[in-house]
């Protein structure tokens, strides 16, 4: 993989360099036209060079494809995690996992929202939690917990001993709403105090 990407960055780097010489020669006008023809009538009389000039183009298409083809691969691999089963592979979709970890922490009173992204990697399994919390908690002691619980949830769900990197990041901190119906409660309980006026209209 790392001799493709280095032979890959060589060619377009070459393919570059040419392209924009070429363009500056052809704007500071240091080329004629005649010139020009004159080379690709030499090319076109050369067989050694046409050769040349068509294996690169060849190599140059075969290496394009194979970039796109380990970038395509490469991507999907990050969108699923795969393990091994005695009755063939198995594979789960990182949005499946993030589903998972909503649900998980619609437990917790102390969390208003939770948005979790979860990526995989060689290193492991990296999730990152987009956290709304409520005013009245302990901050550090509730985010160890979600981690905690997070950690201890996805494990189990998976069955894997990869390591799991747990990160919050609290977007937002809001005040508990009153429950509505305690709200119509307490207007029902309320009495009027006083003496009433009666005037003439």
């Amino acid at each position: 993989m790392r001799f493709l990407s280095g032979l890959t960055l060589f060619f377009y780097t070459l393919v570059f360099l040419a392209v924009g010489t070429l363009l500056i020669v052809v704007s500071l006008n240091l080329v004629s036209p005649e010139m020009i023809i004159d080379v690709v009538n030499n090319i076109y009389a050369t067989s050694n060079v046409r050769l040349v000039l068509g294996v690169t183009g060849l190599l140059l298409v075969l290496i394009s494809f194979a970039v796109v083809n380990v970038a395509a691969g490469k991507m999907q691999r990050e969108k699923t995690i795969a393990f091994e089963n005695p009755d063939g592979q198995v594979t789960i979709s990182l949005s499946a996992i993030e589903d998972f970890i909503k649900r998980a922490m619609k437990q917790l009173p102390e969390v208003k929202e939770l948005r979790p992204n979860v990526r995989a990697g060689k290193k492991g399994i990296a999730i990152i939690n987009r956290v709304i919390l409520f005013s009245d908690i302990n901050i550090p002691e509730t985010t160890e917990k979600i981690q905690n619980i997070v950690k201890t949830r996805v494990q189990d769900m998976l069955g894997v001993e990869e390591p799991i990197s747990i990160k919050v990041h609290v977007v937002k901190i809001v005040h508990k709403e009153e429950p509505l119906n305690q709200a119509k409660k307490d207007d029902k309980g309320a009495q009027f105090r006083g003496s009433i006026e009666y005037g003439s209209y």
